[in-house]
């Protein structure tokens, strides 16, 4: 399984993407996210989905970028071009990982800002080269391992936060799956654009980089538990508590 994580704020966008690749009962890691600058623009892309699919979509994808006489102005044409790549490989594999008993199975997250773009923009694309942008109302979108860092990011992240607070929930997303979620692990690759400057930046985490983040949510999860208002259960136990305590004598 894979987590990667596109949060798309108005100061601009950040990803995050584990490396656990899960082969049989093999486990290595490889990175999931690709970024690319052409003229007067840059975005990255993070994929989900079966190796061999991603791999093959994306070398397809990086030689049409090559190729082509003028660089996309637009991020929807660089979302276009990369769907064309998948029905592609689609039309080359599908049948074959059918037979075998693979799902053709690849998602994509494409974000950043080109020339004409009036703003940034965050891009899901889905396995049959359909996409749609991700909004204000839920400026954020998963692949792969989506249920446990949901919760965190539907409490919190909001369209008006800024890229610090952004990251922060992100990690804290990631560290919900994490814990939840044998097949999703360190180290975490993430990317940040932002749109004061146009700049689109990398940096890796270890899992030693953020053991005290995790250890402090996790104590301070348990604290606000323990501080949780409790007159609202308390006629629950009038009667439990006695009748525990009496087993005990």
């Amino acid at each position: 399984m894979t987590f990667c994580l596109g949060m798309a704020v108005q100061d601009g966008i950040v990803g995050i993407a584990d490396s656990r690749v899960t082969s049989g009962n093999e486990i290595i890691q490889a990175k999931k996210v690709s970024i690319f600058r052409q003229s007067g623009g840059s975005f990255f892309v993070m994929t989900s989905g079966l190796r061999s699919v991603r791999d093959k979509a994306l070398t397809y994808f990086e030689e049409a970028l090559t190729l082509q006489e003028e660089p996309c102005d637009r991020l929807f044409k660089i979302a276009n071009l990369f769907a064309s790549q998948i029905r592609r490989v689609s039309a080359e594999d599908r049948e074959a990982l059918v037979e075998s008993g693979l799902k053709f199975n690849m998602h994509l997250l494409i974000g950043g800002q080109m020339l004409r773009d009036p703003r940034h923009v965050l891009y899901l694309v889905y396995p049959q080269g359909n996409w749609v942008e991700v909004g204000q109302g839920t400026p954020y979108q998963i692949i792969g391992s989506t249920a446990y860092g949901k919760p965190v990011l539907d409490r919190t992240l909001k369209y008006e936060d800024n890229l610090r607070f952004a990251l922060k929930v992100g990690c804290l997303a990631f560290d919900s799956t994490r814990i939840s979620a044998a097949d999703v692990d360190f180290p975490i690759d993430v990317v940040i654009y932002s749109r004061a400057d146009n700049q689109l930046t990398e940096h890796r985490y270890h899992k030693n980089d953020l053991r005290d983040i995790s250890e402090w949510w996790q104590d301070r999860l348990r604290t606000s538990v323990s501080e949780l208002p409790a007159e609202w259960i308390d006629h629950v136990f009038m009667n439990v508590l006695p009748s525990a305590e009496t087993a005990k004598t």
